[in-house]
């Protein structure tokens, strides 16, 4: 008989043990929530250049740019993103209207490969999979380094321009001008609108303005430096980068007398992108408590 109770007692003790596990399950599960912790996306838009060739503001030389980023969530209203972009910049004096710059002649393009880690914060509490929070629109701000290399056209042949030193930059007659170097930083400031079209998809739209810290992106910054820098070709020819540190005969007179204003030192280049972007969400399961 003793056994028998034994038995039975344990079989009613874990009875009660899958009971109570099996109503604390849900309670176990409901501390647990899904949670967005990043996101993966690719952007696409124009880029446009402003500086020494473009000092009015126009926008009427708008290039291609492409991307791909992640951006780590830290709460509904802010994150960190990673942004690698590739993207073009040019323009022409053929654009301006203020008679001095359509007469220099000047022109350049270049491909940037950028690089950029940003700040986002939303104005809005953003939470994906709701219909609530699924609109807001953002800053963004931070910092990136990029890579350029200025080229023009001459006869239909392409010319890297950093190399020729349009500006006497390495010459004896010009010591204090040092050649500049193809990789700078930009500050970065911007914003935008995003919508979560889905539990796994958003869509954005992004405008961001550069602060370089170069002001060659466009191969023109201080003077000319003069013809007497670039001495002839054993032909008596002008070699090729007299030709085009001043293109101005094109157009008239020469304009290129050493020391007369070529570009604006005082003011470094800045460039901007509009971009469309879709991305796709990573989600994680976390514990509440």
């Amino acid at each position: 008989m003793r056994k028998i109770v034994f038995t039975a007692k344990r079989s009613v003790s874990s009875l009660l043990v899958l009971v109570v596990a099996m109503l604390s399950a849900p309670a176990v599960m409901a501390q647990n929530e899904l949670q967005y912790v990043g996101e993966l996306g690719f952007s696409v838009g124009g880029a446009h250049y402003f500086g020494d060739l473009n000092t009015r503001g126009a926008l009427n030389a708008v290039k291609p740019t492409v991307g791909v980023y992640y951006r780590k969530y830290f709460n509904d209203y802010i994150g960190v993103r990673l942004h690698a972009r590739f993207l073009q910049l040019g323009y022409s004096d053929v654009y301006n209207k203020n008679e001095f710059q359509r007469r220099r002649n000047l022109s350049f393009n270049t491909n940037v490969g950028e690089l950029s880690l940003q700040g986002d914060f939303n104005f809005f509490r953003f939470n994906p999979g709701t219909l609530d929070h699924r609109f807001t629109p953002y800053f963004t701000g931070g910092l990136s380094i990029f890579a350029f290399d200025p080229y023009t056209y001459y006869q239909d042949k392409k010319y890297h321009l950093q190399p020729l030193r349009t500006e006497g930059q390495g010459s004896a007659m010009y010591p204090d001008r040092k050649p500049y170097g193809l990789v700078s930083y930009a500050f970065l400031m911007g914003g935008g609108f995003k919508y979560n079209i889905s539990r796994s998809v958003n869509v954005g739209l992004e405008v961001l303005y550069r602060f370089t810290g170069t002001d060659y992106l466009d191969d023109v910054s201080t003077t000319y430096a003069g013809a007497a820098v670039f001495p002839p070709l054993p032909d008596g020819k002008a070699s090729i980068a007299s030709i085009l540190q001043d293109r101005s005969n094109v157009t008239g007179d020469p304009l290129g007398v050493a020391g007369r204003q070529r570009g604006n030192s005082r003011d470094k280049d800045q460039f901007a992108t509009v971009e469309l972007s879709i991305s796709f969400l990573f989600t994680s399961y976390k514990c509440k408590f």
